[in-house]
């Protein structure tokens, strides 16, 4: 699974999802075909593994897959039936918070119908609505 080698801070505070729309990582930059996000989420390390799984068994190891998306937010949780205080839990797992129109993974070398099939089953495995996309300047062979 995906997480940071080392981070400087082993806690972070959680922050806030605000909708506004993504301006980096919003354009298609290394494939043809890609999974845009279209609500603002927090998507896993397990949920990213899951999906890029779906989208390589779905592809049959043709073409090429990229992942535009890293967990580098540790996401602590205190212990089941733990009293409130006594400070802030333990990292569980690593996530990554998403805004509208981020692209979340692009894939080249196949046919579109290959594509938009092996990317909605992996947008199965996200937590967020998502879109499927083509570069601007595609044509199909």
């Amino acid at each position: 699974m995906l997480q940071p080698k080392r981070t400087k801070f082993r806690k972070q505070q959680r922050g806030r999802s605000r909708g506004s729309m993504a301006t980096r990582g919003a354009e298609i930059a290394f494939g043809s075909f890609g999974i845009k996000s279209l609500v603002p989420g927090l998507i896993t390390a397990r949920q990213i593994e899951a999906a890029r799984i779906a989208i390589s068994r779905a592809m049959k190891r043709e073409g090429q897959m990229w992942i535009r998306i890293f967990p580098d937010k540790p996401i602590t949780r205190k212990p089941a039936e733990v009293r409130m205080g006594k400070g802030k839990g333990s990292p569980e797992f690593w996530a990554v918070k998403v805004k509208p129109g981020t692209i979340l993974f692009e894939c080249d070398g196949i046919s579109m119908d290959l594509a938009k099939e092996a990317l909605r089953l992996g947008a199965q495995k996200l937590p967020v609505t998502t879109k499927f996309v083509v570069r601007r300047d595609y044509v199909a062979n």
